[in-house]
């Protein structure tokens, strides 16, 4: 199955320079060697080498285009993820963006969704409901209009409907079970003075309506499945942001052609993230604004949900091939952080084998700098250390069914272990925000929900690449 193509600016690739006056800073976390004329961070890890012009026309860590050369240098910052734009300067009026919401049934969160977007034209596409007149009267109430659909579409037909009745420059999806201020979708519309920018979303938490939240209520406030992290970025595979959740996102209308493709019912949003990228459109993630999404009001809806975005995995898969895959590790790092979770009396030797492979192959690609080993054995560090992290998750949530077979032996308890002790440092904010126990639990629920829905997505298509590792090699 191949993906559906994009007609129009996104899919001819660049869309054009950025303005003159777009300015670019460069990340609080980047690195700099070699007198500032090294850059190293990003997502995936980036090293820039600059030129001397280059360090000129890069000002209290900020670059503004003025002229070709500046250009240049400010889109390969931010393509690279170690800069992201500047607009404070920019704004989009309100009659420059229509919002679509799909919806089926759900009045009362209707209501909810519909009050924060006064003053923007909005369209509530009406996905068959079973009480329609119930979702009209709400829409009429907050001056949204209705377009009803004959049959269900499902939300990617249901979104893909509004978007045809959209005629201005933006337009924003908000699902009915999501608050977002119109105020946040503008500003959000500011990505777009990069003409390459199609697509753009904020973080988006979970607010729970149980008053007190359950257990899992509260853990999914702090560690919900559409929360993609604190760090704005550039998204695309294979960066700590890979996708966009579709429960809130703004785009360029012309750069989204058809839009979403509506013959997936879940993943939806990943595939049309991964098509604009394809394409050499730019996708961005903005951390600074928010949008709430209702949490699952029941432990069966929390873990249901839990499962279909698990089976949309082989779905992408078939779709994107590789980028489908669970885990990208090297054989190197991979080895190494095998031997980090088994905890044998071999594990350090490999361990440092594993680490001093990747400090010499990055001694040999990372620009000329007199930190250059400094950065190389800090860099394989991290190294391992995500592959510690990705193993961890291979065994817990992807491969649990794996998992569960490794329990019959003392290696595979003793490597089950770790990996729960990983994820518990990895998550240890949520672990201090929702408590030791609660994240505990709900944690192996949603890797077992989850990675059951990956497996049955596998099997139902016959698609193995769900579950397959990526292997890496440098320099290839």
């Amino acid at each position: 199955m191949s993906a559906e193509p994009l007609p129009g600016d996104a899919a001819r690739g660049a869309a054009g320079p950025l303005p003159p006056g777009f300015t670019v800073a460069v990340r609080d976390d980047v690195r700099r060697a070699g007198g500032g004329a090294l850059l190293l961070g990003g997502s995936p890890l980036r090293a820039v080498r600059l030129s001397a012009r280059a360090r000129l026309l890069l000002v209290a860590d900020r670059v503004e285009v003025a002229d070709v050369v500046s250009e240049q240098l400010a889109r390969r910052l931010l393509d690279a993820n170690l800069a992201d734009p500047v607009l404070d300067d920019v704004r989009v009026p309100a009659h420059e963006l229509t919002v679509v919401v799909p919806v089926r049934d759900r009045a009362e969160q209707l209501a909810r969704t519909l009050a924060p977007l006064a003053g923007l034209d909005v369209v509530v596409v009406d996905d068959a409901s079973h009480d329609p007149a119930a979702v009209a009267r709400v829409a009429r109430a907050h001056g949204a209009r209705v377009l009803a659909l004959p049959v269900n579409l499902g939300p990617a037909g249901a979104r893909n409907a509004g978007l045809r009745e959209v005629a201005t420059t933006h337009v924003g999806f908000v699902d009915s079970d999501v608050q977002v201020d119109a105020a946040v979708l503008l500003r959000l519309a500011r990505h777009c003075a990069d003409p390459r920018v199609a697509l753009v979303g904020p973080l988006v938490r979970s607010r729970a309506r149980s008053v007190p939240p359950r257990w899992f209520e509260r853990y999914d406030e702090q560690s919900s499945s559409l929360a993609l992290g604190s760090r704005s970025c550039s998204v695309r595979p294979g960066a700590a942001v890979a996708w966009l959740p579709s429960a809130c996102l703004v785009g360029r209308t012309a750069a989204l052609g058809d839009g979403f493709s509506e013959q997936m019912r879940v993943g939806e949003d990943v595939d049309l993230v991964w098509r604009l990228v394809g394409s050499g459109a730019v996708v961005r993630y903005e951390a600074g604004e928010t949008a709430l999404h209702d949490a699952r009001s029941t432990v069966r809806d929390w873990l249901g949900r839990k499962y279909l975005y698990g089976t949309g995995g082989a779905d992408l898969a078939a779709r994107h091939g590789s980028l489908g895959a669970v885990a990208v590790l090297s054989p190197a790092m991979a080895a190494a952080g095998a031997a980090v979770l088994l905890r044998r009396r071999w594990s350090l030797p490999v361990v440092a084998l594993g680490l001093a492979r990747a400090v010499h192959q990055l001694g040999t690609s990372l620009p000329a700098a007199p930190e250059r080993p400094a950065l190389a054995r800090s860099v394989a560090v991290r190294g391992l250390g995500w592959a510690v992290r990705q193993e961890s998750a291979l065994l817990l949530r992807h491969w649990w069914p794996l998992g569960v077979l490794a329990l019959a032996s003392p290696s595979g308890r003793r490597a089950l272990g770790t990996a729960v002790a990983v994820d518990l440092v990895v998550h240890r904010d949520v672990v201090r925000r929702a408590g030791p126990l609660t994240t505990l639990v709900a944690r192996r629920l949603d890797d077992l929900a989850y990675g059951a829905g990956l497996w049955a997505g596998a099997l139902r298509l016959r698609e193995p690449r769900g579950l397959a590792v990526r292997v890496v090699r440098r320099g290839r």
